[in-house]
């Protein structure tokens, strides 16, 4: 039995719960930032030649410094530099992909810059492969696209076997410290909703069994979110964003839903994808202009991939908010709880109690636009005797939450769970009751929504 004829809704003023994510009294922050940005080093070829020539700026006109310092007007403290392949592009990597990195941070001290590319993926489509920096950062990414990347090879089709994927994540398992994978775009070549492409739920489990601490998400909002025509460069008019959001992460009880009910820490995020702005003949925004995934850290590198890496994360469009503080605690001891990626262990037969606090930015997005906020969604998922997500959705509206400054807050009381699940919550500045399908040629700005990563809730069922 799920817990939809049971929850109830009680509001509660903000000093009424514990800020747990603040506890541990660290310096940890939101910082907003961006793991999929293309460069002039996203080169195009010529295949005149034998082997192929790389030619520079064919799929992005930016210097990897130019990304940076958008990234930085934009509000972002950390960016991931994720130039794609082609026949020999290691080398391209190598020796000048690289010293663009190491000038651009340089140029742009201001914000944290990661090493890594849009990884072609063998039997896949395409994942955000960040390095962790330090020594051997260079090689390290180079060997991984030299050894692995579908479209390294000189001769066509030579990796299009899923099995050099798993050689991959093995290979990036052994390493120390581990980089991370996010894949990307995951529904943009499926033919309707639930009918997939290149990317599909099983791969997605494959993958994540094969490495889980670094194949560890996808992209829950794409890039290519200013396309004129298809929001995402979802081409397929009958698979779609919603609301901006890949299907797989927007549809209640769809495929991330089933990963998290089996209890799978598998995370969403939100990018940019930039290859070239609109206001340059582009279809993207800049890095940070419209898409953010914003991370509790500290201003550290390792921290910030730390918090990637266990979820500490919520993906947003349009700076509908700058904040999310998700906390679920026993309804009995609001002293013991746990946040975003983080699990509470309770014993069967508790009741939750689940408090939200989101923040709204001061200054109006990159649109000029101060965006309201319509309404929240509490998202509680299990799986149920047959393994398949049971879900519940319970929305409050602005006459439900309190506001103290740009802080907004809320609570829910949700009875006690049957079997293992999670908590998660989303919002948006429209009044659907659900993410609509994105039609051609609306505008993205009107249609804003975040979404949180999850709070698992495990059932201690000793006597």
């Amino acid at each position: 039995m799920g817990v939809s004829r049971f929850l109830t809704i009680a509001i509660l003023l903000a000093t009424a719960f514990p800020s747990l994510a603040r506890d541990d009294g660290t310096a940890r922050a939101w910082l907003a930032g961006d793991h999929h940005v293309h460069s002039e080093w996203s080169v195009d070829w010529d295949r005149s030649t034998n082997p192929p020539t790389p030619i520079r700026g064919g799929d992005s006109p930016y210097t990897r410094t130019r990304n940076a310092q958008q990234a930085l007007a934009n509000g972002l403290r950390w960016m991931v530099h994720t130039d794609h392949g082609g026949p020999g592009h290691s080398r391209v990597t190598l020796q000048h992909a690289w010293p663009a990195l190491e000038q651009a941070r340089r140029d742009v001290a201001g914000l944290i810059q990661f090493n890594g590319m849009e990884f072609d993926v063998p039997g896949g489509e395409h994942a955000s492969l960040i390095v962790p920096p330090g020594a051997g950062e260079r090689d390290r990414l180079g060997t991984i696209e030299r050894d692995y990347s579908r479209r390294e090879p000189l001769q066509a089709g030579t990796r299009e076997d899923g099995r050099v994927m798993l050689d991959a994540l093995a290979h990036m398992r052994a390493l120390a410290p581990q980089p991370l994978v996010f894949i990307n775009h995951p529904s943009r070549s499926a033919t309707g909703v639930g009918t997939w492409g290149d990317v599909t739920p099983d791969e997605l489990r494959t993958w994540h069994d094969a490495a889980p601490q670094v194949l560890v998400g996808m992209e829950g909002a794409p890039g290519h979110q200013a396309a004129p025509t298809h929001r995402g460069l979802y081409r397929n008019n009958d698979a779609p964003t919603f609301g901006g959001f890949d299907q797989m992460t927007a549809q209640v009880g769809g495929v991330w839903d089933a990963m998290l009910a089996s209890g799978r820490r598998f995370w969403i995020t939100a990018t940019s994808d930039s290859h070239e702005n609109v206001r340059d003949g582009g279809r993207d925004f800049d890095p940070g202009q419209y898409s953010k995934t914003y991370v509790w850290a500290r201003p550290e590198a390792d921290d910030i991939l730390d918090g990637l890496r266990r979820g500490r994360m919520f993906a947003v469009t349009g700076d509908l908010i700058d904040a999310l503080e998700l906390t679920v605690t026993p309804a009995d001891n609001a002293q013991r709880g746990a946040t975003m990626g983080g699990t509470l262990k309770v014993r069967r037969g508790t009741a939750l109690r689940v408090a939200l606090k989101l923040r709204q930015p001061q200054a109006p997005n990159a649109n000029g636009d101060r965006p309201v906020l319509d309404h929240v969604d509490l998202i509680v998922g299990s799986a149920g005797p047959d393994g398949a997500p049971r879900m519940e959705v319970k929305r409050l509206d602005a006459s439900a939450w309190t506001r103290d400054g740009q802080w907004l807050s809320m609570q829910w009381e949700v009875p006690a769970l049957h079997r293992d699940g999670f908590v998660r919550v989303r919002g948006s500045n429209t009044g659907e009751s659900a993410p609509g399908a994105d039609a051609a040629g609306e505008d993205p700005w009107t249609d804003l929504w975040f979404y949180s990563n999850p709070v698992f809730v495990q059932l201690d069922t000793s006597d």
